[in-house]
Formats: structure tokens, sequence, C-alpha cells
């Protein structure tokens, strides 16, 4: 891939496709390795008789969500893939045929790989662990096998530091499940299992560290769980450096190249809680990505859409179509972040541009359309065969905007049954909202048909306001909530933690004035999918209402206002051009250089993440590692180095409206910096990604309810 920099996603497909060429990169003599630490494109590994080596594909869960996050079915077999099937499912002998294994080294899936090898299911077995495997699980692995007589059948094992999942370019998830966050702030989580917790986050933080090829300075506030994690993975990265002679870390080719007059080399690592702001969990968006994710639930680069049996009959009812948006997808690539107006302006234009292009080949072919051309003998055989090798390109064009069409059609059926363009335009000046403003709001019976929305713009008030709220108001809104059909016992948890959320907050004035698009331009976008959408609707669908749907935002953009994490991430990285208010929160983080001889101090149990009184991790009181001297020997010149790279981790749960924003802030300041100026690039990451319902109802809500 022809790119400046090679993102985390490209980095673990290479990853993943050693894998599949069973570990082996034949590289010729005139091949070097790019100063990224990516090798190129390598060809499959043959067998004596040159010819392809074809094997199985076995997976856990988690392996199967790393592979189709980036990988289709056709990549697979590209890479020699001919049938690939979960380790819990029932399997067949297929003798003769070498296995590849991709799962996590637990205690079942080892019972199963030796069982799979003493039934001589397949052979021989290539054995790749998606995280490092504990040294007392390798013993009995290979007691396992020892007893079962399976040795001869396997050929390779190795770790393989893939236990991330990546869903965007620079966006990953350590798969870890949406009650993460429950499970760290609830005091009914067992100390074990909030160790357990912690583990799994720095082993997946050490795998995307490995996978980026150069270890990090690491940053974090002090005391809570994100303090936890960033000295355990210092002592990970540490211990790893020190005790392996040619650790993952030693071949200089897996360093990232300088940059002339960059800030640093190495990039930094930004480990925070997630209670340092919880809004952008909850709050409505404007971009396309966003929209995917909250109307259409996206999960794994999937969503399903419905779409109507008959376009032109809708009586017939409707059918669910499954989408993946995926590496491959041009147009989501393009506009994944952008702003939905301008994204239905794409979809026009990248429509007229098909329709152009069809038409010149036609033209060349004297063919009526693209589907007479393969049975066309009349046209030149230089032009036909001009064609026929344009085809393919085009149709999958023309597939992509018809997938795009369908779910820019079912977002704006959701748009308009939610009203979610009223909520967003609220949500943007949200602290100018009174008490009777919010009040009328949770009252009226014309914000959508989802009660959940008046709750999340609620609570995003909430812990906005700088006003104080009685508790004879709480009781009000509360009331109106309840009347809207609405469960409130997320609301208990909430002001619990408000005031930890208000003193780390950071309100962002836009950096620009909103936008107003003259001469309706910003309408035209919209009426150009309307007119194509209006014709496959009935008219008592969206088609009749769509003008009614858009008028209220047609002349709103989004503006460039940075939350909280971004804010954060600037004031560590550019600090120069940081507000002194961020840098002031900032300026007491922690400081961990993994490669440093300085002291590791003492490490803590997992558990005293928590607080003494409202057991969650926002704060350890004054028990904090702080105290211990773990990360606090930074000089005043390392704390304001800055940094060309980040990665940016919340612990608990994430949101892609932050992973938007900071892609947003990034691709600003490169624009500010003019040609050669100094490029930021900055990666997201989370235990998982979750949308606002299923934080707001399988989150706050159980933890509301232990509040009670």
């Amino acid at each position: 891939m022809a790119t400046a920099h090679h993102t985390l996603r490209d980095r673990q497909i290479a990853s993943l496709q050693k894998v599949l060429n069973l570990n082996q990169q034949t590289i010729s003599s005139d091949t070097t390795i790019s100063s990224n630490g990516l090798t190129p494109s390598t060809p499959q590994v043959l067998n004596a008789d040159g010819d392809p080596i074809w094997k199985v594909l076995i997976f856990d869960n988690l392996g199967r969500d790393v592979i189709s996050s980036v990988l289709r079915v056709n990549d697979l077999r590209s890479w020699g893939v001919t049938v690939h099937l979960n380790i819990n499912s029932t399997r067949h002998q297929i003798p003769d045929v070498p296995v590849l294994y991709l799962v996590e080294p637990t205690v079942a899936n080892l019972k199963r790989i030796t069982d799979d090898l003493s039934r001589s299911l397949y052979s021989p077995a290539y054995i790749n662990f998606l995280s490092s495997i504990p040294r007392p699980l390798l013993e009995d692995f290979a007691s396992q096998t020892a007893n079962a007589g399976t040795s001869e059948s396997i050929a390779q094992v190795f770790d393989q530091y893939l236990n991330f999942i990546v869903g965007e370019p620079d966006l990953f998830s350590l798969g870890m499940g949406k009650d993460t966050y429950w499970a760290l702030n609830s005091g009914q989580t067992k100390d074990e299992d909030l160790d357990s917790v912690i583990d799994n986050i720095v082993s997946g933080l050490f795998s995307v560290v490995v996978t980026m090829g150069t270890i990090p300075i690491i940053r974090c506030p002090k005391e809570g769980a994100a303090e936890i994690v960033a000295t355990k993975l210092d002592r990970k990265l540490r211990d790893h450096v020190l005790n392996s002679k040619d650790n993952l870390f030693s071949n200089p080719a897996q360093r990232p190249g300088t940059t002339s007059g960059a800030p640093s080399a190495r990039p930094v690592l930004i480990i925070l809680d997630r209670n340092v702001d919880l809004v952008p969990m909850l709050s409505h968006s404007w971009t396309y990505q966003s929209l995917v994710h909250d109307v259409l639930k996206m999960n794994l680069n999937r969503i399903t859409v419905e779409s109507p049996v008959d376009e032109n009959n809708p009586s017939k009812g409707s059918k669910k179509r499954a989408y993946d948006l995926n590496a491959s997808d041009f147009f989501w690539a393009k506009n994944a972040g952008v702003p939905f107006p301008q994204v239905a302006e794409d979809i026009d234009a990248e429509l007229t541009r098909y329709r152009e292009d069809a038409n010149d080949i036609t033209k060349k072919t004297g063919a009526s359309s693209l589907e007479d051309l393969q049975n066309d003998t009349s046209a030149s055989a230089h032009h036909l065969k001009a064609a026929i090798t344009l085809l393919p390109e085009l149709r999958e064009r023309k597939a992509v905007l018809d997938m795009h069409m369908n779910i820019a059609t079912a977002l704006l059926k959701g748009i308009k049954e939610r009203q979610l363009d009223n909520f967003y335009q609220i949500e943007e000046s949200i602290t100018k909202q009174s008490r009777s403003q919010i009040l009328d709001l949770l009252n009226g019976s014309d914000k959508g048909n989802e009660p959940l929305d008046k709750l999340r713009l609620f609570i995003i008030w909430f812990l906005s306001t700088e006003q104080d709220i009685s508790r004879a108001e709480m009781e009000t809104f509360e009331n109106s909530l309840k009347r809207s059909g609405v469960e409130i016992a997320s609301l208990s948890y909430i002001k619990q933690v408000r005031e930890l959320t208000r003193m780390t907050m950071m309100t962002s004035a836009p950096s620009q004035p909103a936008q107003q698009s003259a001469g309706g331009e910003l309408f035209r976008g919209f009426s150009s999918i309307s007119n194509r959408l209006t014709d496959r609707l009935n008219a008592g669908a969206l088609g009749a209402n769509f003008e009614n749907l858009i008028s209220g935002v047609k002349n709103f953009l989004p503006v460039n206002k940075d939350l909280t994490i971004t804010k954060i991430t600037e004031s560590i990285m550019d600090p120069a051009a940081a507000s002194s208010s961020a840098i002031a929160k900032t300026e007491s983080y922690l400081y961990f250089d993994p490669r440093s001889a300085n002291a590791r101090g003492t490490m803590p149990p997992a558990s005293q993440s928590r607080h003494p009184q409202q057991q969650m991790p926002g704060s350890l009181g004054g028990s904090g590692l702080g105290s211990m001297g773990a990360g606090t020997g930074a000089t005043f010149g390392m704390r304001r180095q800055g940094f060309t790279e980040a990665i940016v981790f919340t612990v608990g749960a994430g949101s892609i409206q932050e992973y938007d924003n900071l892609q947003e802030w990034a691709k600003r300041v490169g624009q500010a910096s003019g040609q050669g100026g100094i490029k930021r690039r900055v990666i997201y990451g989370s235990t998982e990604i979750v949308d606002a319902e299923d934080f707001l109802v399988g989150d706050l809500s159980r933890l509301g309810q232990e509040c009670s």
C-alpha cells in the first residue's frame, strides 16, 4: 500500500500475511526492509513441486474477529486458505493437509489442539498464539503433546502478538467486551477478576506496541486504572528488553524512520481513564461513521440494513442485507469521518463519474450498455479488450456506490424517526441551554421515537453545565424522563461521577465560526441524493418529507471543536500550541520510559484502582502509585518534548467520535504546518468500541442500580 506512512491496519495485515505464509518471508536480494518496519508483500511459500501450499485455518472467537476486520475470504484464498473453521465447531478429518491455528493461549484451546492432532484431523500443525503463552501453560501443553504422542505433527509454535482488533486504519480495540467499564467501576467485581481485566489490557497494549515496532514513552494521569495499566506495561516492556537478548524491538529496521525536525522519533502512548470525559460516549454526531455506529449498530465493520423486497411495491415488506465496510471500500475510506451532508453530495458526484466512465466505454465500443459488451462482436478488438479490462473495476465501483446508497437511505430514515439532527444541534451548544429549555425538550412529544436519545442529551447537559441543580429540580427532570418511557437507573451513578468528570473535562471553543452554506450549497447536496432516493421510497415514507427532514440542518455544518481527549493529546504532542489550561492539567501526568535505567517502582495489585469510598477507578486518594516514585522522574524538558506520533488509549470503553475528533485535529494541524512541516499522527484505541445505547444500558444502568 503506497502511503506516506503505514497505518496500524497495514502493519496488522502484514503480520497476518506472514502467519498465512507459514511464518516465512521470501525476500529477494534486491528487496530491502522499509524504514517503517514493514516488509513488502511477499509471494506464497511453495512446496517442493513449486505449487502453492493449501491449508486449513482454525481460529477461536478473538482470532475470527482479528482476521475478519482486515481480511476477506478472497484474501484468505489468495494466501492458500481453502477452509476456515472455528475451533469450537464440529470438524472432520482432512488428512495430510497443513493446519494454521490462530488462537488465544488458553487451557481449553490447548486441549482442543491436542485432541485434533491425536485424532489426526490435520498434519502438520502451525500453531500461532494471539498473545504470548505463559510459561506454565506452555509446559502443560508440552506435557499433553508428549502424552498424546503428537509432537511429530507440530511444525511450528509462535507467539504472534495480534490480540487486538483493527476497525479503521488507526483505530483498534482489545475485544474485551462491552461490560469492561462496568467491571472496572463496579464494587461487585472480585479482585482476581479485576486483576485479570488489567492484565488483559496490558497484554493487548504490549501487542500493539510490538506491531508498531518501537517502544513508546508512556504518559498517564496519576491514580486510577490508567496508572495501574501504565505501570504494569512499563514493567512488561522493561523486563522484555532487559531479559531478551534478541528482543522484539532489537531489529533496527523495525524502528520508524526519523523525520527531519521532528520533536521525537519515538511515539507517546497516552493512557486515560474513561471517566476523564463521558460525554463522547453519549453524544450524537453528524459524521458518516458515527451515524452508522449509532443508527445501524456497526460491529466489526459489518452492518445490517433493511431494504424493501420490491422497491416499486413497499407492501411486500423488507429484507435484511448485511454489508462489510472494509479497507477496499474506496468510498468509506474517503468519507467515513466526513459530515453526512457532504457524504450525500459525494455519492452523487461518484455516481456521475461512474456514469461518465461507463458511457465513455460504451461509446468507444458501440455497445448500448456495459451488460451488452461481452456479447458484442461488432466492436473493434482494441476497444473491446480495453472495455473488458475495465469492466470488473466499474462493476465493483457500482456495487460499492449501490451499497452506500442503501446505507444513506437507512441513515436518513433513522435521522427522521429519531430527530437526530435536532439533538445534534442542541448538543453543539449544550452549555448555553437553560434548565427550562432542557425541561421543555424532555417534555416535548416531537423529539423522535427513541426516548433514550432524551436521556443521552440530559446526561450530557448535566455533566457539562456549570449550573447547580437542586434535589427538587433533579426530581423534576427524572419524572419527565420517566414519562417519556425511559429507564433512569443510570442517573444514580452519573450523580456520583459528575464531580470527578467536571475536574477533568476541558471545554473547547470552536476554532472557527459555524459555517453557513451560502446559496443553499449544503441543501443542494442533500437534494441530489433526495432525487435519487425519492423514486425508491413510497410517498408516505421518507421521500415525501425529505426536504422537511434536512431543512433544520441545511445551513449548519460541524465546527472544529476539540474534545477533552483531543486537548489532552495536543498538550502532550504539541505543548507549544496547546492552551495553558490543557497543559496545566497534563503537567502532573506520570512519565514512563521503558528504555531508561531508572527504578521501576513498586507494583500494586490492580484492585487498588478503586477509590476507597466510591469503589471506582476515578482516583486512588492518597494511596496512588505516584507516591511510590514510579513515573515521576521526568524533567521539565522531558515532559514538554512533543511528539509526532501518539497512541491514545482509553481504559473502559472507546468512542468513534473521539477517533474522528483526533483524526480531524491531526489533519488540521498538519495542514496548518504547511508544505514540509511536521505532520502529526494519532492512533486511537480502547478496551472495546461501544455505541451510546450499549454504554448507557449495559454499563451505566448497571452501575446506577448498584448505587441505588
